[in-house]
């Protein structure tokens, strides 16, 4: 007979190897897209797109892309380390997050207010020409 515990735990280890994020883990970065040339994922945006002090949140794909200076770029991940929210917008130079009041820099990804301890992750980007892409 299956206990009520063994249950429990078997659950718990399933979640853990799909990697499910649990409560207080650091957000991971998202991945690029398999077979895609040099690594790239397809493409965000155009720097245009991007304005120079401030970024764009790319909800569907979990990445905020920021220009703090003419020709700039960075990128992180848009899950906000507090309590994964997703980051909603760039304001007074800061990637904000409505859940709890959370800010971060927008040219490194820092802390700017809490509740959030710990940096948005790096994301790897490409530019090349006007075109921003993933990897």
């Amino acid at each position: 007979m299956t206990s009520r515990r063994l249950v429990l735990a078997g659950g718990c280890a399933a979640m853990l190897a799909s990697g499910c994020q649990t409560y207080g883990e650091a957000a991971q970065a998202p991945a690029s897209p398999p077979g895609e040339p040099g690594g790239g994922g397809p493409a965000l945006a155009r720097l245009t797109d991007i304005p120079v002090g401030g970024g764009r949140v790319f909800p569907d794909r979990k990445v905020v892309v920021t220009q703090p200076a003419a020709g700039v770029i960075k990128a992180f991940s848009a899950v906000c380390t507090h309590q994964g929210c997703l980051v909603t917008g760039v304001e007074d130079g800061n990637i904000v997050c409505p859940c709890h009041g959370s800010a971060f820099k927008l040219a490194d990804g820092s802390v700017a207010a809490g509740p959030a301890k710990q940096a948005l992750p790096t994301v790897a980007v490409t530019v090349s020409g006007d075109t921003v892409t993933l990897g």
